[in-house]
């Protein structure tokens, strides 16, 4: 499965309110572990976000955030966590790295989520 992103042409970003612009909303992919993703086809999505450029990468960014945040919990509470194996805790520290610096580099009007969150 492939990331496929819809776009409308143009309309009011759902994160940062910004207009004028191409919106996008990422609809299939895996997440940071591999897992299939699907987040358009659920009947009961009926208000839709949308997000510029800038946003949806952030919404990606949270993503990983949450997922790796999730497996690290289960981790640390001596769950069965995707963290376990081989070497995906060391690539779940750095991508947490990579989603601070890329936050760092970006307006705080369109993050979806804290930085001190990803440095905590």
């Amino acid at each position: 499965m492939q990331h496929e992103n819809t776009a409308v042409p143009a309309g009011q970003c759902d994160a940062c309110g910004a207009q004028g612009m191409p919106l996008m909303k990422l609809s299939l992919g895996k997440d940071f572990f591999g897992r299939d993703y699907d987040r358009l086809s659920p009947s009961a999505d009926r208000s839709p976000k949308w997000y510029c450029e800038d946003c949806s990468l952030h919404k990606n960014l949270q993503r990983d955030y949450r997922d790796i945040n999730a497996e690290f919990e289960k981790l640390t509470a001596g769950d069965s966590s995707e963290l376990a194996h081989g070497d995906r805790l060391q690539r779940a520290h750095v991508r947490l790295s990579e989603v601070a610096a890329i936050l760092e580099g970006h307006k705080a009007e369109s993050r979806l989520f804290d930085l001190a969150d990803v440095q905590a």
